[in-house]
């Protein structure tokens, strides 16, 4: 297993981007990814370089495409061929979400409550979702420095109450990356768990975000274990109801060394906590000097736990880092 720094929501010049696929690689690697996923609105046309553009820069270029509509974007990843984007009414995007998955892709809400009509067209999501498990993702924090805006907390907390319902449901962060323009806001990166077996990296890593084998940051990446007395369960796993416990040691690994030098927080006092249904199961002082921290997980009545990073950013206490959930089989 490895992890991977990923950027999943970019544009270049064959859709609204100022930007070609070549400027893009490039300006990804320069800020410490590993690969960037091509989401184009409506084409798969950027990605005719992709090979040459790969073997240059040595950045893996996932294939995608953003479904541009009146009712919602949808941020479609890994797949194999274009899957008509024009058909999808407010009420039928299943039938397209079937499709994308029949093209060995992934589809995911993209910053579902930004301002839409008439200064953002389709921005705001309005498409019916009848079965939360079909979805795979909810981009809950797009842009840059995501985490003190106002549309993505409201993703966020749309997320959060998912996972309270009970559907098994994948977060990520997204630029929505459209031109080499510099800022000196934090940027976020989706790191996805690689399980180095069969297959492309793109279908690793599209593995990876199915599964909810994720974990986004700012700053340090996060990782999280939960253990009962047989068993360690990982970011995206679920605890068989065989396995589950009364009670359960979570540890945090927090590596502040990621992409050192890109980002920093001198200011952060940063603290770490757990969250779950049951709601915020214990925080503790967390510093670059140590790296683990454990906390003991009340076993009854638990569906999920996530660890958050928050920190002084900027002035601000906000949250820096998340992790996906670990499931577990509530009573």
């Amino acid at each position: 297993m490895r992890w991977m720094a990923c950027e999943l929501h970019s544009h270049t010049n064959h859709s609204d981007g100022r930007q070609s696929l070549l400027e893009l690689a490039q300006g990804a690697k320069a800020l410490g990814f590993d690969c960037v996923a091509l989401t184009d609105h409506n084409t798969m046309t950027g990605l005719k370089d992709r090979e040459s553009v790969e073997k240059e820069t040595g950045l893996t270029i996932i294939s995608g495409m953003e479904w541009t509509t009146f009712h919602g974007h949808m941020v479609t990843i890994g797949l194999t061929d274009f899957v008509d984007w024009r058909p999808a009414g407010p009420h039928d995007i299943h039938e397209g979400i079937e499709q994308v998955h029949a093209f060995g892709g992934i589809a995911g809400m993209a910053h579902p409550y930004r301002v839409g009509n008439p200064m953002c067209t389709g921005c705001f999501w309005e498409f019916e979702i009848r079965d939360w498990n079909q979805l795979d993702y909810i981009e809950v924090w797009s842009g840059t420095f995501p985490s003190i805006k106002t549309d993505n907390s409201r993703a966020f907390r749309l997320w959060t109450e998912r996972l309270n319902d009970g559907f098994r449901i994948a977060a990520t962060s997204g630029r929505d990356w459209h031109a080499q323009e510099q800022t000196d806001e934090p940027l976020s990166v989706t790191y996805l768990q690689l399980d180095d077996s069969e297959g492309s990296i793109t279908e690793q890593a599209v593995r990876a975000l199915a599964a909810g084998r994720a974990s986004v940051t700012m700053g340090p990446l996060v990782m999280l274990e939960l253990r009962s007395d047989k068993m360690v369960y990982t970011i995206g796993d679920r605890v068989a109801e065989q396995e589950r416990s009364h009670s359960y040691e979570a540890a945090v690994s927090i590596d502040f060394q990621v992409r050192a030098g890109l980002w920093e927080f001198p200011e952060a006092r940063y603290s770490v906590s757990l969250t779950s249904n049951l709601g915020v199961i214990g925080e503790q002082h967390a510093s670059p000097d140590q790296e683990r921290y454990r906390f003991e997980v009340p076993g009854n009545g638990l569906k999920w736990v996530r660890a958050e990073l928050k920190g002084n950013v900027r002035g601000v206490r906000t949250m820096i880092a998340f992790t996906n959930a670990i499931y577990a089989v509530s009573e």
